[in-house]
């Protein structure tokens, strides 16, 4: 798996092998979802913890709501007024605020996809490559953009609320929130893209497109349909067809050549009469 920020060069992205998915595979595109359809309830949707700040860390930020203008001055005078202890409290409660209308807002407008570092995962086969009947896709991630890693852990992202009330926490900080899931999904490896908007479909460019994983019980009807409509799109496109491994617990991919059915008959491998 990969240790740091910085993405593998490929990526893979899981199909059940539905109409939808052919379709978007002919059109290159890839859909992003909202949040709020997620198979996880926590997915983007954890209210992160606020660190409680120290005495010291309480007088800083009321000395910055003291001095700025932006502050209402009904809080600069609660502000005056309050001790360290009560200020504490009020601070804490601000900055969990600031968090939740952020989570509220993403979860109502961005959009998400998901990718993995892994590509013969027999869990990510089972649950999003369609029971091993479906693909999966291979991309060369120097055509995407800024890719966010997904952290795992047992424990809840907790916010520092000194910078958040000091105004000197980047919108893309609240993005941590976004890419934080349980341990139990610690198997999938993944990486993911957001979009401004969600239900978009963004045109990949072909060449993004590196190769396909056939999963190992998909039917012959669907990996032909595949092989045509990326053989004429993408002629660099590699094609891998997965078999179950007879005597370990994993898929096992090799790299076909696909050649038609007229291809064939114009070669004389096939017989016509």
């Amino acid at each position: 798996m990969n240790s740091d920020n910085n993405p593998p060069t490929r990526i893979y992205k899981f199909f059940s092998p539905t109409a939808q998915n052919l379709e978007n595979l002919k059109n290159h595109v890839l859909y992003f979802s909202s949040p709020r359809t997620f198979n996880d309830p926590y997915d983007c949707s954890v209210t992160p913890a606020i660190r409680i700040p120290s005495d010291d860390e309480v007088e800083l930020i009321r000395n910055q709501y003291l001095k700025d203008e932006i502050i209402p001055e009904r809080i600069r005078h609660q502000t005056r007024q309050k001790t360290t202890s009560q200020l504490r409290e009020m601070f804490v409660k601000s900055a969990g605020d600031t968090v939740d209308v952020k989570v509220k807002e993403f979860n109502e407008i961005r959009g998400v996809t998901c990718f993995s570092e892994a590509r013969d995962d027999l869990l990510m086969w089972a649950h999003y490559g369609g029971s091993y009947r479906g693909f999966c896709l291979e991309f060369d991630t120097s055509h995407f953009g800024k890719l966010q890693k997904v952290k795992y852990s047992n424990t809840m992202p907790v916010f520092d609320p000194v910078p958040i009330l000091r105004h000197e926490f980047e919108a893309s900080d609240f993005m941590s929130i976004f890419s934080s899931k349980s341990l139990s999904w610690e198997y999938e490896k993944e990486w993911r893209a957001f979009h401004e908007k969600a239900g978009t479909l963004y045109n990949y460019p072909a060449q993004a497109l590196t190769g396909v994983f056939f999963g190992p019980e998909i039917s012959p009807a669907t990996f032909e349909i595949i092989c045509l409509i990326l053989q004429g799109q993408n002629e660099n496109v590699l094609f891998w067809k997965g078999t179950r491994d007879k005597t370990q617990y994993k898929v096992n991919f090799e790299q076909v050549n696909y050649i038609s059915h007229l291809q064939a008959v114009r070669d004389g491998l096939v017989s016509t009469g």
